[in-house]
């Protein structure tokens, strides 16, 4: 499907405004919160998070989505149970639909919960399985990272592009550590060892979507993490591939929203990024 072929307008009303109203209004509401958290929660793990916040926002921005389009269906992380079975059975359930939004109250809970400002709000829109407009809103620093399907994308009105470095030793790189410490975070911490006398440097933000932006804004060169789903990278895929970087799972396979162990690059460094990878996990 080329970008000119998709529907954007339905009745008269754009899904890239709906989807960019809908994320500045729950960001205003997300920052307002800020320091005023009643109630905080474990799901998986201690660093698995969930407060009032993220329910309230998600509930405000399923209402809006609804109020504009009522027929579309919405898969959102608070409306999910915990953990990769109940995740993945939710998107495989719903991946068919003609219009499924793709939401994240806020990405990055446990640094609202902390009062570190870095978190956003996450919204995508898929056409029968394929995202065409992805939105990351970071309401610290009110930027709106913006793209729609073969037709670019932006923040504050300029054109995003992904990075120039071409060798990982001049790359920085951003990774996430995974709620799952079974499997996943050893996984992850044999992954760092072998990267970082690798590349420029490598941080951890504590939010995928914003990770993802920031890759696609140039500011990272490449970004992976294990054990995610649909709500932590659809919008952010779409903001990396058309600012012309590459997405796919961690074995290089291509992306899908079905992707856990996914891996974000500006394209030059992708293949360096998955065989240092790769050789981790093999002596791992």
């Amino acid at each position: 499907m080329n970008g000119s072929s998709i529907p954007y307008i339905v009745g008269s009303k754009s899904f890239t405004a709906v989807a960019v109203n809908t994320a500045s209004k729950a960001g205003e509401w997300v920052k307002s919160r800020l320091g005023a958290i009643q109630n905080v929660n474990l799901k998986t793990s201690t660093s698995d998070l969930v407060t009032e916040v993220d329910k309230g926002t998600e509930t405000l921005i399923r209402n809006l989505i609804k109020t504009h389009f009522p027929t579309h269906a919405i898969l959102g992380e608070e409306g999910v149970g915990a953990g990769s079975t109940a995740s993945a059975k939710a998107l495989q359930e719903m991946i068919q639909e003609e219009y499924l939004w793709i939401i994240d109250p806020i990405d990055g809970t446990t640094n609202f919960v902390h009062g570190f400002p870095f978190f956003c709000v996450s919204i995508a829109l898929a056409h029968r399985g394929e995202v065409i407009v992805g939105v990351v809103y970071d309401p610290m620093l009110d930027e709106m990272f913006v793209a729609e399907k073969g037709k670019g994308a932006y923040v504050k009105g300029h054109t995003t592009h992904v990075s120039g470095e071409k060798e990982l030793s001049h790359a920085l790189v951003a990774t996430g550590f995974p709620v799952d410490h079974t499997v996943n975070l050893p996984r992850n911490m044999a992954e760092i060892s072998q990267l970082v006398a690798k590349v420029r440097n490598i941080r951890s933000g504590g939010s995928a979507a914003l990770h993802l932006a920031y890759v696609a804004a140039g500011r990272l060169s490449g970004f992976w993490e294990h054990g995610l789903s649909a709500w932590d990278i659809a919008a952010g895929s779409l903001l990396v591939q058309e600012s012309g970087g590459v997405v796919t799972d961690t074995e290089g396979k291509p992306f899908t929203l079905a992707v856990r162990n996914v891996i974000a690059t500006n394209g030059h460094i992708h293949k360096a990024m998955i065989s240092e990878l790769t050789e981790a996990n093999a002596a791992g």
